[in-house]
C-alpha cells in the first residue's frame, strides 16, 4: 500500500513539474496569446470552407472546393465517426497549445525511461533533455503541429515495446496498442514510418540477444504480442488511415498516370515523389555537428545578428539610421549549410551529446546497440543526396520510403536515441554495481572524444568558406561588402558557440569527476547537470521560439485580411474560381476568401499539379475557362492587387458538341493544348471504354444551371430537347462523388484529364452530385469494433491487476 502511494505521489508531482515547465517556456499562453505558426496560417486558409460548413451544419463535408479546384478534407482535420481515441488524445493534451506538445514530450519520455528501469530523478532529466531538444521546439514555432504531436507519442510507443520484451506482456500490449492508436491520431505518418525503421533495428538487436541467451521462444511471443497491439492500434484509426490511403493514391504521393514530362521527354519516376523532391532537404555531412555546436553552420536562414555584429556596424558606416540597420540585420541569412533553408539547427545539446558518447563507452548490452545503430542509421539517412548510395537504395527498394519528402527530418530518431543512451550512461555512473575503474576510463575516453572533436573544429575552421547560397543576392541591394561582413559574423558565431558547447561539456566532466572522487553527492551532481542542460537547450531555443513568436488569438483565427481586390470579387455571389497571381502558387490565402485553383499542401491533388505544369504555368486560357476561373488577380506597377474578370469562363456546367477519344493519359493532357473546351471534351477511352457508344448532340437551346451549392452537394437543373453530354467544372474523384439524375444514381466519367462529365437524357431534369465517401462508412465500422475491443482488453487488464494485487496482499 505504501509503495503504491509513493508511486502515485511521485509521478503526480513529476507531472505537475512538467506542466509548470511547459507553461513557463510558453508563458504567453497564460495571457491568452497564441503562437504564430506559418503552417497553421496556411491550414486555416485551406480549411476555411470546411470549418464554416461544420459550424453551420454540425456535420462534416469531407470535401472542399476552396483549394486546388476541389479535394477531400481527409488531410485537413476531418472528424470521423467513433473516433474515441481522438477524444482521449484531447484529454491528454489539456494544456493550451503549444504548451500541450511540450508537456507531451516531457511525460512521454519520462514514461519511457521509467519503463527502462531508470530512477525517476534521472528520468526527469532525460525528459527535459528530449523535450527541449531544439528541433522539437523549432517545429512548433514553424507550425508543424502534426509532427510535434506524433513525436510526443513515440516515446510511449517505445515504452510499450520495451515492456513486452521485459515480459510485462499484458501491460506492454496495452501501452503499445493505446500509444499506437494515439500515434496514428497525430496524423504524421512520416514520423511514424521513421520510428518503425528504428523498431526494425531494435528487433534485429533483440533477436541476436535472444539467440545468445537462448530465449527465442520469449522473443517470438513478444513479437506476436506487439504485432497484435500495433494492428489493434492501427485498426482503431481505420477511417483516417483508409481515407488517407485513398487520397494519397489520387495525390502527388501516388502513382502518376503520366509517363511524359511537360516538355515531352520520358518521365523517369511515375510512382511516389521524385528523388530530387525527396532529397531537396538533405543534411550536409559536416553540418551534422550542429548536434554538438548549435550555430556551427550559422543557425537559421533568417537570424537576428544584433548590434554587435559586423554587418550592423557596416550598415551604420554606410549611413543607415540605427533603427533601419537593426531591422536589416534582424533577418539576415546566417545559415550557410547545404539545405535550401532552415528555421534553426537540430541541436540536441552539448551535454546530451557528451553523455551519448559516454554511453557508447560505458553502457553494455542490447540497449546500447539498438540506440547506437538507430542514431547512426537515421543520421546517415538524413544526409539524403549527400549519401546517395544509401538514400537511392532506400528510395528504390524500401517500401513506402519514396512517399516522404525532407529526408533531413529523420534525425528525429537520433534525437530520440541520444538522450536515452545519455541517461543510461548516467545511470551506470551512479550505479554501485559498475566498477569504478570502468567509470573513470569511460569518462576519460568520452571527454577526450568530445573535446577532441571541439579542438579539431577549431583547427580546421579555415577549411570552411562560410558562404551562403543567398549571399550574391545581397550584393544586388547595393551593399557590396555585406556578404563579406556576413562571413565574419558567421565565423564569430561558429567560434562563440563552439566555446559555449565546450564550456558546458567541461563543467559536466568536472562534476562527474568530482562525484567519482566522492567529493560531490549524486543529488547535487544531478541538479547541477540538469540546470546546465536546461540553460544550454533553452538558451538556444529562445533564439528561435520566444515570447515574440506569440500574437493575439484573433490574429491566428483570422490570419488573412481581404484586399480591395478580394472585396470587389466577393460582390459576385455566383459560384466561380479565382486565380490570384499575387499570392504565389503555394499559398492558401486565396482559398480563405474564394474557391481557388491554388493552395498549400504537402500532398497536392496530382491532376491539378499536372495541369499547372503542362498548361497553367504556360498561360493556357482554355484550361482557365474549363476550371471556371472567372477572376484573375494581378498587381499594378505600384504593387496593388486588382482583379480581371474572365468573360470566357465556361461556368459551372455546359453541354458539349464533340467528345474526342484518346488512348492514354499522356494524349489526354496534351490534347488540352489546342482544345476548345466550350464545345469539345477529351476522354481517355482506355479507362472509360464504353463512352463511344453514347448517342448525344448539342442543341442551341440546351441549358444547364447550378441552382444550389454546398461543397459536398451540388444541385443543377438541365433542359435539352436531345440527349447530351454535360461537362462540370468540378474535379473528378471516383471514390466518393456520386451523380444522380432525378434521384437515380447514374454513372459519370472523367474528361479533360480532371473534370466530371455526365450523359443526360433529353427533357428537363434535376441533377445532383453528392460526396458520399464509402471509405468513411466502412472505416467507421472497423474503428468502432477495434476501439471496443481495445476498451474491453483494457478493462480486463485493470480487473486482472486489481485481483492480482488483492491476492498478493492476502499472501
Amino acid at each position: 500500500m505504501k509503495k503504491g502511494l509513493k508511486f502515485f505521489f511521485t509521478n503526480f508531482f513529476v507531472s505537475v513539474f512538467f506542466i509548470i515547465a511547459a507553461l513557463a517556456y510558453f508563458h504567453p499562453v497564460l495571457q491568452g496569446k497564441v503562437i504564430y505558426q506559418q503552417d497553421i496560417v496556411q491550414y486555416t486558409g485551406m480549411a476555411k470552407e470546411q470549418n464554416d460548413f461544420r459550424k453551420q451544419n454540425d456535420a462534416e463535408p469531407y470535401w472542399t472546393n476552396s483549394a486546388f479546384g476541389g479535394m477531400p478534407t481527409y488531410q485537413l482535420g476531418a472528424n470521423y465517426p467513433h473516433n474515441y481515441i481522438k477524444k482521449l488524445d484531447r484529454l491528454i493534451r489539456f494544456l493550451p497549445r503549444p504548451a500541450d506538445y511540450l508537456f507531451l514530450y516531457f511525460i512521454g519520455f519520462y514514461i519511457l525511461l521509467c519503463c527502462l528501469k531508470v530512477d525517476y530523478r534521472l528520468a526527469i532529466l532525460g525528459a527535459l533533455a528530449f523535450g527541449f531538444s531544439s528541433y522539437l521546439i523549432i517545429i512548433i514555432g514553424a507550425g508543424h503541429n502534426a509532427k510535434a504531436h506524433a513525436l510526443g507519442y513515440l516515446p510511449i510507443l517505445l515504452a510499450g515495446i520495451v515492456l513486452v520484451f521485459r515480459k510485462k506482456y499484458l501491460v506492454g500490449f496495452l501501452v503499445t496498442a493505446i500509444a499506437m492508436a494515439l500515434e496514428i491520431v497525430a496524423n504524421h505518418y512520416q514520423m511514424t514510418y521513421y520510428f518503425m525503421l528504428l523498431v526494425l533495428i531494435l528487433g534485429v538487436v533483440y533477436l541476436i540477444d535472444a539467440i545468445k541467451r537462448k530465449e527465442l521462444k520469449h522473443y517470438f511471443i513478444s513479437v506476436g504480442i506487439l504485432l497484435g497491439a500495433v494492428l489493434l492500434g492501427i485498426a482503431s484509426n481505420a477511417t483516417g488511415l483508409l481515407a488517407t490511403k485513398e487520397y494519397a493514391d489520387w495525390s502527388t504521393r501516388g502513382k502518376s498516370e503520366l509517363t511524359i514530362n511537360p516538355n515531352g521527354t520520358y518521365k523517369d519516376n511515375t510512382t511516389g515523389l521524385s528523388k530530387d523532391y525527396i532529397t531537396q532537404w538533405s543534411y550536409g555531412i559536416s553540418e551534422s555537428l550542429n548536434l554538438f555546436v548549435p550555430r556551427l553552420f550559422g543557425g537559421a536562414s533568417q537570424e537576428n545578428l544584433g548590434e554587435d555584429s559586423k554587418s550592423f556596424n557596416y550598415l551604420i558606416d554606410k549611413g543607415l539610421p540605427r533603427s533601419s540597420a537593426l531591422d536589416f540585420v534582424s533577418g539576415l541569412p546566417l545559415y550557410w549549410g547545404e539545405q535550401p533553408g532552415v528555421s534553426g539547427p537540430a541541436y540536441i545539446g552539448s551535454i546530451v551529446f557528451f553523455l551519448f558518447i559516454l554511453g557508447l563507452y560505458l553502457v553494455r548490452g542490447k540497449h546500447k546497440w539498438w540506440l547506437f545503430f538507430g542514431a547512426l542509421f537515421s543520421l546517415a539517412l538524413s544526409w539524403g543526396k549527400n549519401f546517395g548510395l544509401l538514400t537511392d537504395f532506400m528510395i528504390d527498394h524500401f517500401p513506402l520510403y519514396d512517399k516522404f519528402r525532407a529526408v533531413s527530418s529523420i534525425q528525429v530518431i537520433l534525437e530520440l536515441c541520444a538522450p536515452i543512451l545519455g541517461i543510461l550512461a548516467l545511470k551506470k555512473m551512479f550505479s554501485s554495481k559498475v566498477n569504478i575503474t570502468d567509470k573513470f576510463r569511460s569518462l576519460k575516453y568520452a571527454a577526450g572524444t568530445v573535446i577532441g572533436i571541439g579542438v579539431l573544429l577549431f583547427v580546421f575552421k579555415g577549411m570552411f568558406d562560410f558562404i551562403g547560397p543567398s549571399d550574391e543576392r545581397l550584393r544586388m541591394t547595393g551593399l557590396e561588402e555585406l556578404p563579406e561582413m556576413l562571413k565574419l559574423d558567421r565565423k564569430a558565431v561558429y567560434t562563440s558557440d563552439l566555446l559555449r558547447s565546450l564550456g558546458y561539456v567541461a563543467i559536466s566532466i568536472l562534476l562527474l569527476w568530482f562525484y567519482l572522487k566522492e567529493q560531490l553527492k549524486m543529488n547535487l551532481v544531478l541538479i547541477a547537470i540538469g540546470t546546465l542542460l536546461v540553460f544550454d537547450l533553452v538558451g538556444v531555443n529562445l533564439r528561435y521560439v520566444n515570447s515574440d513568436s506569440f500574437v493575439s488569438k484573433r490574429t491566428m483565427l483570422e490570419p488573412f485580411q481581404a484586399t480591395a481586390a478580394d472585396r470587389q470579387i466577393l460582390k459576385d455571389d455566383s459560384v466561380y474560381r479565382v486565380f490570384d497571381q499575387t499570392n504565389g502558387f503555394d499559398s492558401a490565402k486565396t482559398a480563405y476568401f474564394h474557391n481557388s485553383i491554388t493552395g498549400y499542401h504537402a500532398a497536392k491533388p496530382s491532376g491539378m499539379q499536372d495541369l499547372f505544369e503542362f498548361h497553367v504555368y504556360k498561360g493556357n486560357l482554355s484550361v482557365f475557362n474549363m476550371l471556371n476561373v472567372k477572376y484573375v488577380v494581378r498587381q499594378d506597377e505600384d504593387g496593388n492587387a486588382f482583379p480581371i474578370e474572365n468573360p470566357n469562363a465556361n461556368g459551372n456546367a455546359w453541354f458539349i458538341k464533340n467528345l474526342k477519344s484518346v488512348g492514354s493519359a499522356n494524349e489526354e493532357i496534351v490534347a488540352l493544348d489546342s482544345l476548345d473546351t466550350k464545345t469539345t471534351a477529351v476522354v481517355n477511352t482506355n479507362t472509360f471504354n464504353n463512352i463511344n457508344r453514347f448517342d448525344y448532340q448539342l442543341d442551341s437551346i440546351a441549358s444547364i444551371e447550378l441552382i444550389d451549392y454546398k461543397p459536398n452537394h451540388l444541385k443543377y437543373t438541365s433542359e435539352n430537347p436531345n440527349a447530351g453530354i454535360a461537362v462540370f467544372s468540378e474535379m473528378y474523384y471516383a471514390k466518393g462523388w456520386n451523380a444522380y439524375i432525378d434521384g437515380k444514381l447514374t454513372d459519370h466519367f472523367k474528361v479533360n484529364y480532371v473534370l466530371r462529365a455526365l450523359k443526360i437524357p433529353e427533357g428537363k431534369h434535376d441533377i445532383e452530385f453528392k460526396f458520399e465517401p464509402e471509405v468513411v462508412e466502412r472505416g467507421s465500422k472497423i474503428t468502432l469494433a477495434s476501439t471496443l475491443l481495445l476498451g474491453l482488453i483494457l478493462l480486463g487488464g485493470i480487473v486482472f491487476s486489481f485481483m492480482k494485487a488483492k491476492k498478493e496482499e492476502k499472501e
